[in-house]
């Protein structure tokens, strides 16, 4: 076997649909499940971060959002099937309420599920680094904008959310590195419809076809690196953490 290097795989990889439509799922998928963790992550963060009071309460709070993370990661995974599935909880509930004549059948073995997934198993990623910063704020700099006259809205957006996106950009990192590396919810939830780079990688390797497999890690690699330096130029962590 030759192991003079080549560019065959590279060729390979580009010119083939199935490996560039890997990339570009993956990048899609990210993104989505990057906006919902946020958007459920944010207000659940900001409630347990500086609408509680108590200190001991907002402990508990957080502990009950990483409960999940105390059993198996597959466990986790394959517990959405029967949520999602034709005869599944959602849609018997949805038919129970009468909102749905018929059951869904998008909720399961495709993108959606993959997503929803997703979504469920690293919210609390979003969760714990956003409810952080949000403790550290003053609140005695929020009572001086509400003496001034300043409203909610105002007061988020000059104050809360600038102070706390040192929060925002380590949860997205978190959810970036994880979300771009993914293959096993993909495999258990849409039924092998779902192809992401993480996919492509597991096949090839279990080919023991190597040059591809290392191609679409170097990728996937060269991926996150932009991700991540892309979110750090956001905020400088050094200095706000």
């Amino acid at each position: 076997i030759s192991s003079t290097p080549t560019l065959a795989s590279w060729k390979q990889f580009f010119a083939s649909d199935t490996y560039t439509g890997a990339l570009w799922t993956t990048v899609r998928i990210w993104l989505i499940v990057l906006a919902t963790t946020f958007i459920i992550g944010y207000p659940t963060a900001l409630f347990v971060g500086l609408f509680v009071k108590s200190k001991t309460l907002s402990t508990v709070l957080l502990v009950i959002c990483v409960i999940p993370f105390w059993t198996s990661f597959l466990i986790r995974v394959l517990a959405w099937r029967p949520m999602l599935g034709k005869e599944g909880a959602i849609n018997i509930i949805l038919q129970k309420l009468h909102i749905i004549s018929q059951p869904i059948e998008v909720l399961l073995f495709t993108e959606l599920s993959v997503i929803i997934g997703m979504s469920h198993i690293y919210c609390v990623l979003r969760v714990g680094p956003i409810a952080f910063m949000l403790g550290r704020i003053d609140r005695n700099i929020i009572e001086a904008a509400r003496d001034l006259g300043a409203g909610f809205g105002r007061i988020f957006w000059k104050i809360i959310f600038p102070l706390s996106l040192p929060g925002v950009v380590v949860g997205a990192i978190f959810v970036s590195v994880m979300v771009l590396g993914e293959f096993a919810t993909s495999g258990a939830l849409s039924g092998r419809k779902v192809n992401l780079l993480g996919n492509i990688i597991v096949t090839q390797v279990g080919s023991l076809k190597w040059a591809m497999a290392s191609v679409t890690g170097v990728i996937l690699t060269v991926v996150m690196g932009m991700v991540i330096a892309a979110f750090l130029r956001i905020v400088d962590l050094k200095r706000e953490l």
